[in-house]
């Protein structure tokens, strides 16, 4: 560590920021012991060395590194080629390839040419086959090349596509302190020890502590997830004011600074950074996918199922081989060698045969064709095997700031002078407005919940509830009034809009600007204030530059955290006096007013234009009006500022206190005020992301929200977007990284909401969730969202508001940071796999069949040879099936994907209506073909006595073997574009135009085949009748398919079952085994204690309790004895108020709320307690019936020991 002080270590430094520690950084010495221990001047900075460089600049390297975190180095092309093969199935395919090329060549090399008999050669009629046994060899290796080729330059492609979308300068200049001057110096030079300066709108590049400035704030949203703005202040300050959590001296790197100028001292750099700890943590490599492992599993047992019927063939005719040495001993060698090897290649071809080798184009097709869609759908893929990851999504957990809100606060609400209640949208946010609403909001029970069974029961409760609190007093003055916020022009005087956006545009430092994602025309400066003007602008008001610049100012009142509010004096133009703007807090402000504006509805029209702004002096029943509606917005978790005014005479006014300065002091001024406005403010929702949530629920995928803001602001927006409903938790991250692995694995399946959550935590759910059995996709757009997003099977982050570490560790982007594109992303990971099983439907048909009539055809053959030979099974197996790979792969998504649950990671690949569809259609194959070879002569009348005639007659009928064959495939390919029980084939089959070409394609290249194909193919041209035969056996393959569709499926599973070759799926969502006792000592144990409370209770409260018939007790003693005999103290019997809330849970009791109180009837906790402590919150039942793979159904939460709950 020398020459630095030993106990400030690189990891020590660390700590000072993740998390902040305030008592950390004091047990250093504070910011005095930072800056001795580093060897910095405060005042003078690093001094220089030589060449540019700090004294001790080896030092500070050796010791706490550079500032560069070392990038993940992109693989190359042919690495990502090498990555594309070692693909088991293609493997496997690789030994076939060698095996059959091998051979190929010494058949064709090694051997006399081989002949067939045919009258198309005269005059012997014997025809000299080609010397094509090696082309099925090199098709294979063909069809290896293009899959991996296709997979590469697509990975290729889209990693070139994601660096030029996260192409940034290599090097940005900062501001530091060197040798007591302020200098720009590269990003990279800066070390641990330097003096950095703060400027608005800079991205903070290393962590550091605060030295001193003016009034700075950063937004951490994109470290933290905190979405409200920090100030920061000195340790000195700190430490003698103390800390009220939104105030700290530490500056994290990847935070953005929003206002206000000053300088810190660096403690870490590069690797060592929060922001560098988190790019070095995603460097990894991926995991297989679901559909990769299913398809690796399925590739091994074709392979096995290949070889065995391969060496089960060739045991076959090796003993028909060996018979026939001992029935024809007349033999030459090389006969029996001919022999040998004819029985080889054979088997070898059934094993070829057996293997799919259009299933890995199929996959690489499907997944290229979908990514491809899906980048004009504004989703960039970056991993190919995300796409099919997310269609077995089963939970999305995603973050709030950014994600599925804008993260600009705007304003929502509001209400101008006490009667005028605006809101955004009032169409669809009518539940925003209390207009003439008396009670207290407190107390209000909102309904509003869709249950059918219960709508009876919850008007009853809540007659009952207005009975009791819904007294509302007559009003005596006038009433309010509510206005869509894009109409207040109507009822607002023009005077009363020039003082409106007077006291926005003057009392604010925001101003118009580019943003840090590059985009124009907004505001730039604190969230509040950008939401304020940003609203004053929207009405069209006069332009804030001109209001600014024509504004005199004469005095200004910096925001204190102590008065909770800003604010600035203006001269009057015209010598008419001053005024007063305050802004700020609306509990403090609106106490300090005294009268407010009034507004007539519909008034802006009938008042005067040149008219002063009318107000009224506060009676007791408009200053009760506007406590209940801040309380109102409160209670939605919405931020309110209030907008007041003052006039005086004079400056100073008379009797003021004035400081040296000449400024007058602030409590001076700050009474008498006239209240012009309350504005609610909040960070909305994305447009769509409610819709997109409640899709998500419909297709089977949970939502969860993570989350650094507090638990009433997480609770609002997952209310609105649908995320919290009934049967959810919301729990706070500090409690939640306490419970034990088991208790999370009770408590997770319900978490909705993880509140004042750190990235471990989002990961720590992350890993739960996948340990589980789910299939987690994670979206963000922080930097803290990093971990998370690379631990999960997909990660998605913001192309535009994404930060680079949230874009390097995701798998997808959504380019226009729109939340709802997870749904196409959904619907398009279900279309990748869907294609994919179309064709595994389609294949494993056609590789059944081939192998069974190759198999027979050749035992019962006395030449031993297939009725398909080689080269045709080739055409059917590789040419044909790379069709229909491209055919079925194309489909288009369809919404109806989304309709059905997500299959279960562990689910089988093929479904049982797949086998049936397999087997059947195998079956429907195989048996025309069979009938043909062996009784074909006899159904067809084909009984020449000629032998050219004999010859020919032979050759039509193995090629209309062939061509009803081919055919019965062609048609297939309709029926395998439905993997439901459905009959319409045809669906949406226009809407794919590859398909219907590729239709024809294959319906053309078969006829060229049997027209021109004679010797390469062995085939000979038919006749008509031979051709209608063909095409209406392959015809009936449709019939048959609606006929297998009728069939139920129940037994073919139940036979599979017991043949271990299905898994049993009614066992997949049992749960695990419950001992009952256990559960009743439970059970007995709870109950005991509320009896116990109880009795307790009742002997307090005068034995008002002993109508229950389970207290049977005598009351001989008194309360104080019977307590301390108990050994019972008072404050004990607040364990009843829980007691009773979770035994009404386990009663099917359900909490309620709306977003007008999403507070209301919390089955846990207070909306006080929430704010004060919000550890968790729970709901009676779930709405998704419970979770397949939760231990139970119960709602109680375990004990937390490390942190008891305090209700």
């Amino acid at each position: 560590m020398a020459p630095f002080a030993r106990d400030l270590t690189p990891s020590a430094l660390y700590n000072l920021v993740d998390p902040k520690s305030f008592d950390h950084l004091r047990s250093l010495g504070g910011t005095s012991g930072i800056l001795e221990g580093l060897q910095t001047d405060p005042r003078v900075g690093l001094a220089d060395a030589e060449a540019g460089k700090p004294a001790g600049y080896d030092d500070r390297l050796r010791v706490y590194g550079e500032n560069r975190v070392p990038g993940k180095v992109p693989k190359s092309f042919l690495a990502l080629c090498w990555a594309a093969y070692t693909d088991k199935v293609l493997i496997i395919l690789s030994v076939a390839a060698v095996v059959s090329l091998a051979l190929g060549l010494y058949q064709d090399l090694g051997t006399p040419p081989e002949t067939y008999p045919s009258t198309s050669c005269p005059p012997t009629n014997i025809c000299t086959l080609p010397s094509v046994d090696w082309v099925e060899g090199v098709a294979i290796v063909v069809a290896i090349l293009i899959v991996v080729m296709v997979g590469s330059v697509n990975d290729w492609q889209k990693e070139k596509q994601f660096q030029k979308l996260n192409a940034q300068k290599e090097e940005r200049n900062v501001k530091a302190l060197r040798n007591g001057q302020e200098r720009l110096m590269s990003v990279y030079d800066v070390v641990v020890g330097d003096i950095l300066f703060l400027e608005p709108g800079e991205i903070v590049p290393v962590d550091g502590v605060f030295l001193s400035g003016h009034n700075v704030r950063c937004d951490e949203s994109g470290a933290t997830g905190e979405s409200d703005a920090v100030r920061k202040a000195s340790f000195d300050d700190i430490d003698k004011e103390g800390s009220n959590g939104k105030t700290d001296c530490f500056m994290i790197s990847g935070s953005k600074v929003v206002e206000g100028v000053g300088r810190y001292v660096v403690t870490s750099v590069g690797r060592n950074s929060f922001h560098g700890k988190i790019m070095m943590s995603l460097q990894g490599d991926a995991e297989d996918t679901p559909l990769q492992l299913k398809l690796n599993a399925l590739a091994e047992l074709i392979a096995w199922l290949g070889s065995a019927a391969g060496l089960l063939l060739f045991v076959a005719l090796m003993i028909r081989f060996f018979v026939g040495l001992s029935t024809n001993p007349d033999r030459t060698a090389d006969d029996k060698a001919q022999n040998f090897i004819s029985v080889l290649i054979i088997s070898v071809t059934v094993v070829v045969v057996a293997v799919p080798e259009g299933l890995p184009l199929a996959v690489t097709l499907a997944l290229a064709f979908a990514t491809r869609r899906m980048t004009k759908m504004n989703l960039l893929v970056r991993v190919l095997g995300a796409c099919e990851t997310m269609a077995n999504a089963t939970c999305v957990c995603t973050d709030k700031t950014g994600t599925l809100t804008t993260n600009q606060m705007t304003v929502v609400a509001g209400s101008i002078g006490v009667h005028l209640k605006f809101v955004s949208r009032l169409d669809e946010n009518s539940a925003r407005t209390n207009a003439n609403d008396d009670r207290d909001p407190e107390k209000v029970s909102a309904s509003g919940h869709d249950d059918n069974d219960e709508k009876a029961a919850d008007l009853e409760r809540d007659q009952q509830q207005q009975q009791q609190l819904d007294v509302v007093p007559q009003r005596k003055g006038r009433l309010d009034f509510t206005s869509d916020m894009g109409d207040i022009q109507q009822h607002v005087p023009a005077a009363l809009r020039k003082l409106l956006n007077e006291s926005v545009v003057v009392n604010s430092t925001a101003f118009e600007g580019t943003d840090e994602h590059g985009a124009e025309g907004g505001f730039v400066g604190s969230k509040t204030e950008t939401a304020l003007m940003s609203w004053a602008q929207a009405q069209g008001w006069e332009h804030w530059k001109a209001v600014r610049e024509a504004a005199d100012v004469v005095q200004m009142v910096p925001f204190s955290s102590e008065r909770k509010c800003m604010g600035v004096v203006v001269r009057l133009p015209g010598k008419q006096g001053y005024r007063l703007f305050l802004k700020g807090a609306s509990e403090v402000l609106a106490k300090l007013a005294t009268r407010h504006v009034v507004v007539q509805e519909h008034g802006a029209d009938a008042a005067d234009q040149a008219a002063e702004v009318e107000t009224e002096a506060f009676d007791d029943e408009t200053r009760a009006n506007i406590s209940r509606t801040i309380i109102f917005y409160a209670c939605q978790s919405l931020r309110t500022i209030a907008l007041c005014s003052r006039d005086f005479p004079s400056w100073p006014p008379a009797g003021a206190q004035v400081n040296a300065e000449g400024e007058v002091d602030y409590d001076d001024m700050a009474r008498d005020l006239t209240l012009i406005a309350i504005t609610a403010i909040e960070d909305p929702l994305r447009e769509g992301v409610a819709a997109a949530v409640a899709t998500c629920q419909r297709a089977g995928v949970m939502v969860k929200m993570c989350t650094g803001d507090n638990v009433l602001t997480a609770r609002s927006i997952a209310s609105q977007c649908g995320i919290f409903s009934k049967g959810g938790i919301i729990m706070e991250g500090p409690v939640f990284r306490k419970l034990s692995p088991q208790q999370r694995l009770e408590v997770v399946p319900n978490l909705q909401v993880l509140a004042r959550s750190s990235p471990e935590d989002k990961k720590v759910l992350v890993e739960t969730l996948k340990s589980m059995g789910e299939v987690v996709g994670v979206t963000g757009d922080g930097t803290n969202d990093g971990p998370a997003l690379k631990t999960a099977n997909v990660g998605f982050s913001m192309g535009i508001a994404g930060t680079e570490v949230a874009k390097e560790a995701s798998d997808i982007i959504l380019m226009d940071d729109n939340f709802a594109s997870i749904v196409s992303a959904i619907m398009w990971g279900r279309c990748v796999n869907d294609s994919v099983r179309k064709f595994l439907q389609f294949q494993l048909s056609v590789n059944i069949c081939a192998v069974v009539i190759t198999f027979v055809s050749a035992v019962a053959s006395d030449e031993e040879e297939s009725v398909l030979t080689a080269v045709q099974l080739l055409w059917v197996n590789l040419i044909m099936d790379t069709f229909a790979a491209l055919a079925l792969a194309t489909d288009p998504a369809d919404p109806e994907s989304l309709d059905r649950q997500p299959d279960r990671k562990t689910a089988p690949l093929i479904s049982i209506n797949m086998w049936v569809m397999i087997l059947g259609q195998a079956l429907f194959k195989t048996v025309p073909a069979l009938v043909l070879n062996f009784a074909g002569h006899q159904i067809l009348g084909l009984n020449a006595t000629d032998e050219a005639e004999r010859i020919n007659e032979e050759n039509d009928l193995k090629t209309l073997i062939f061509n009803a064959f081919v055919f019965s495939q062609i048609f297939n390919m309709f029926n395998c574009r439905r993997l439901d029980r459905h009959y319409n084939i045809f669906s949406r089959v226009h809407k794919n135009p590859y398909f219907i070409v590729i239709f024809f394609i294959m319906v053309g290249g078969q006829a060229l085949i049997v027209n021109f194909g004679g010797a390469a193919f062995q085939v000979h041209r038919i006749d008509g009748k031979y051709w209608a035969i063909s095409v209406i056996i392959g015809l009936c393959s449709i019939p048959w398919a609606a006929f297998l569709r009728t069939l139920p499926p129940g037994p073919l599973e139940r036979l599979m079952v017991k043949l271990h070759l299905y898994p049993d799926m009614s066992k997949a969502d049992e749960l695990p085994n419950v001992d009952k006792a256990a559960e009743e000592r439970k059970w007995a144990e709870g109950i005991q204690r509320a009896i116990d409370g109880l009795r307790i209770y009742s002997t307090v409260r005068g034995g008002r309790a002993r109508a229950s018939n389970i207290i049977r007790f005598r009351r001989t003693k008194s309360a104080h004895k019977q307590l301390r005999d108990m050994d019972m103290q008072p404050t004990m019997l607040m364990a009843i108020a829980p007691s009773l809330v979770f035994a009404s849970v386990g009663g099917q009791w359900r909490p309620e709320g709306s977003l007008a109180d999403p507070a209301a009837h919390d089955p846990s906790l207070s909306t006080q307690q929430l704010v004060d402590k919000g550890a968790a919150q729970l709901g009676p039942s779930n709405p998704r019936g419970g979770h397949s793979r939760s231990p139970s159904n119960a709602t109680t939460l375990p004990p937390v020991k490390e942190a008891p709950r305090e209700l």
